[in-house]
């Protein structure tokens, strides 16, 4: 799969097929646009009322615009006859809405199952509906990471979607198997705005082909943004900081300051591996208390002066990924990633977003404003060109 002139894919030991910095990246830089293959609505299918998003693009319905119905139900909305049309030929065709709507209206066995089973349930119908309407683009879904698993889910839905609602090719119980499994990998959540209790959902997951190969690291160099508001499916990935060539360049595949036992638990559960990062193994001998710390953001905006410059002047050394700072601080201060919390965890509260600063000017100077990929919100950074606080250096 042929990448973008700022990213290669290349094999890592240990680490799989990996994105590396084909060149010398800056802060802001936009390595990645990737438009998704596929995307299907996060809410589950019992759900009893219409969901508040255009059911093509998941751009936020607004009530004071008149809004295009499916012409074959009424549960299904969309934001302008542009996004009907192209649904109708796309994402939500003939067999689409009466599978959903089968799914939905029967007396259906997903009742008695959990919400995400009925999430599953419509990630399969959205599958096999792109089968028929785009076969290069389902053969690309199948190739991506994920291998099947002999599970009593795959062999239930295949069930029940053979039954109610038989797709329009041939597929077998090992294919669907197989399907889950690119799905559990692969999709990313297109994310509601922080609210003011801190929890946020997706409204829709999307498989985007390109991004699916960027590792997770939790101390990440890059972070991704995505505009559905604005009327876009593509996601951005934007440089948080300066690096090399043949640097890896890593996600985050939830928000940073998530605690370390949680975030083995869902990469062990979620991705089935065990992260072991620079920032994990410092952690790993940690106390329970000190994880509480962190998960409550207490550490980062409590280091004191002395640790600030400790850090400081060794992080002077050698900059580069998330991980590289944290390893030339080991051992120097008791929240050796501290600074990446300051300098690139927004500050709004409940928030919990990376920030990354909006790509260079036209001049190909920095940026004096980082964006956040979680709330939007902007902060005015003068040292944005790589030079934190404290003489501290992102430069790779």
């Amino acid at each position: 799969m042929a990448m973008t002139k700022e990213l290669r894919l290349t094999e890592l030991q240990g680490r799989g097929r990996s994105l590396v910095a084909a060149q010398p990246l800056k802060s802001g830089q936009i390595v990645l646009r990737d438009s998704p293959i596929l995307l299907y609505s996060a809410l589950p299918l019992l759900t009893p009322s219409p969901p508040p998003y255009c059911d093509h693009c998941f751009k936020t319905l607004n009530p004071q615009t008149p809004i295009s119905l499916c012409p074959s139900c009424s549960h299904h909305r969309f934001c302008s006859p542009n996004c009907l049309s192209a649904a109708l030929s796309s994402s939500h065709t003939p067999w689409v809405c009466q599978s959903l709507a089968k799914l939905r209206n029967c007396p259906s066995p997903l009742s008695a199952h959990p919400a995400d089973r009925q999430v599953q349930a419509r990630f399969l119908i959205a599958a096999y509906n792109l089968a028929a309407v785009s076969p290069s683009s389902f053969q690309l879904l199948l190739t991506l990471q994920g291998e099947p698993q002999d599970s009593a889910e795959a062999q239930f839905l295949h069930s029940l979607i053979s039954t109610l609602c038989p797709p329009p090719q041939l597929f077998s119980v090992e294919l669907t198997a197989a399907l889950l499994a690119k799905d559990k990998l692969n999709a990313f959540g297109l994310m509601e705005p922080p609210s003011e209790t801190g929890l946020r959902s997706s409204r829709a997951y999307g498989i985007y082909p390109k991004a699916s190969f960027f590792n997770h690291d939790c101390l990440p160099n890059a972070c991704r943004f995505d505009y559905v508001d604005e009327g876009s499916t593509e996601i951005t990935v934007r440089m948080i900081h300066d690096v090399p060539e043949g640097r890896e360049i890593c996600l985050s595949y939830f928000p940073v300051n998530e605690p370390y036992s949680s975030r083995q638990r869902t990469l062990a559960e979620d991705y089935g591996f065990v992260c072991q990062c620079d920032r994990c193994k410092v952690e790993a001998n940690w106390s329970d208390n000190e994880e509480v710390a962190e998960e409550k953001g207490g550490s980062a905006e409590g280091m004191d002066e002395d640790q600030d410059q400790e850090m400081g002047g060794d992080l002077e050394a050698e900059g580069g990924s998330g991980s590289d700072i944290e390893a030339e601080a080991q051992g120097e201060a008791d929240f050796p990633h501290a600074y990446f919390f300051v300098r690139f965890m927004c500050s709004r509260t409940n928030c919990w977003g990376t920030l990354a600063p909006l790509p260079p000017k036209d001049d190909g100077t920095s940026s004096d404003a980082m964006e956040c990929n979680a709330c939007g919100s902007l902060k005015q950074d003068e040292e944005i060109s790589g030079h934190g606080q404290n003489g501290i250096s992102l430069d790779g």
